[in-house]
């Protein structure tokens, strides 16, 4: 029979922890300041433009949304697949995929300008528009969710958890495809306009959202003096691998598909040679720092059984994530739209030319301030709800075997000891 598993809140009152989140607080309100001062003043103090609507906030927001998805990855292991060596974390699991989509949503509904009248968006539906589907799929992420981990909370109703767990994972596939086709849909954009951009969305938010959780779940047991045990880092070093190998497929896949299109031919040089900033981007951060590193880091040596190797590792692709969205959403916009297709066009309103951003202060301190907010929410939910386990597995043999591997050399040298002092006496 299987030991039960208990679960606590956080209780640790230690000065470090309470300054992170202190210090989380404190960007928090630098992100809400800056947004009301963006609202107040207009976005002309940012570095968008009547060609590029979406700035830095976006990518932001963007790459919390995806990773919220992937992030119920663990859960999903545990309820749908039935791997119970990841059921300890599921509860954590659901917790950051929930506050992860919360700061992504924040960074989104305080970037479009007027968040109060967020309630028209709520009420009044166009149901042409994938923007409309999308409200649909990030409220109903947030219920099922939540409902899922109150049948993991609640002891009466654990014989509901997995159906809940399934009900969630299909949810957050559905959730992940909106979020590509918001872009694959928009057929102005010649960089975007591909129904590849889902599933290449759906494998990258598997892969960020497994990067942010090995992330948070080393730092909340690291404030316990405890730290994951080697199988659980294996196995998220493993998933972690096959993740980013899935999206790099789907990423070549994406350009081949676009290089094969005489008429995306420009947007491909511009993107990948020509562009200045964004080919810097995307073989320098997104390929090297985000993929190759974090292979060469879980595939090499000891891998994924280092713990220090594993974050790095998630740290890596979480920055390459980063240059991806920056790249696909702003490089797409960046370059002009084809008004007509096969003939040269110019005029007064910058058509036909390339156009130049640099992300702000403002805009990036508002990103920065919806990734505290999720790892806030992270931090005070795990301090009232009891979400992290007392022991994972292997933990409790792994502790053993530690304070035998420092008791071993005591023991041996007191011997050795007796016997010099014999031989003197």
């Amino acid at each position: 029979m299987s030991q039960r598993i208990q679960y606590r809140e956080l209780t640790d009152n230690g000065t470090g922890y309470l300054a992170v989140q202190a210090g989380l607080a404190l960007l928090v309100l630098l992100g809400a300041g800056v947004a009301l001062w963006m609202m107040n003043v207009g976005h002309y103090v940012t570095g968008m433009d009547n060609q590029v609507v979406w700035g830095m906030p976006h990518v932001f927001a963007v790459l919390l949304i995806l990773a919220a998805s992937g992030a119920l990855n663990v859960a999903s292991l545990a309820s749908v697949f039935g791997r119970s060596e990841y059921k300890p974390l599921s509860r954590l699991s659901g917790v950051l995929a929930m506050a992860l989509l919360a700061g992504g949503l924040a960074v989104l509904v305080l970037d479009l300008g007027r968040p109060d009248r967020l309630i028209v968006a709520m009420t009044h539906y166009n149901l042409q528009s994938i923007f409309a589907w999308n409200i649909f799929l990030y409220t109903g992420f947030f219920v099922v969710v939540a409902v899922y981990l109150w049948f993991q909370m609640e002891r009466r109703m654990n014989r509901h958890a997995n159906a809940a767990g399934t009900v969630a994972f299909a949810w957050r596939i559905v959730l992940t495809t909106g979020t590509g086709s918001i872009f694959g849909f928009l057929v102005a954009r010649s960089a975007f306009d591909t129904a590849l951009l889902a599933p290449l969305f759906i494998a990258a938010s598997l892969s960020y959202g497994t990067a942010a959780f090995i992330l948070v779940a080393s730092g909340l047991l690291r404030v316990q003096n405890r730290r994951l045990p080697q199988e659980l880092l294996r196995g998220l070093g493993r998933l972690q691998v096959l993740f980013i190998l899935a999206t790099v497929y789907l990423l070549a896949i994406y350009l081949v598909t676009h290089a094969y299109m005489p008429d995306r031919h420009g947007v491909l040089r511009f993107l990948l040679l020509e562009g200045g900033v964004y080919p810097a981007l995307f073989w320098g951060v997104q390929i090297l720092l985000g993929a190759v590193l974090p292979l060469f880091l879980l595939l090499t040596g000891p891998g994924a059984g280092a713990p220090m190797r594993l974050v790095a590792a998630a740290g890596l692709v979480l920055l390459g994530g980063l240059a991806h969205l920056y790249v696909t959403i702003i490089g797409a916009q960046a370059y002009p739209l084809a008004l007509f297709p096969g003939m040269t066009v110019s005029s007064t309103f910058f058509d036909g030319q390339v156009t130049h951003y640099a992300p702000t202060l403002p805009e990036v301190v508002l990103g920065i301030g919806g990734i505290a907010l999720a790892t806030l929410l992270v931090c005070l939910a795990t301090r009232v709800l009891p979400i992290v386990p007392d022991a994972l597995p292997g933990e409790a043999e792994e502790r053993r075997e530690a304070e035998a591997a420092t008791r071993e050399p005591d023991s041996e040298a007191a011997p050795q000891t007796a016997i010099t002092q014999q031989d003197t006496a």
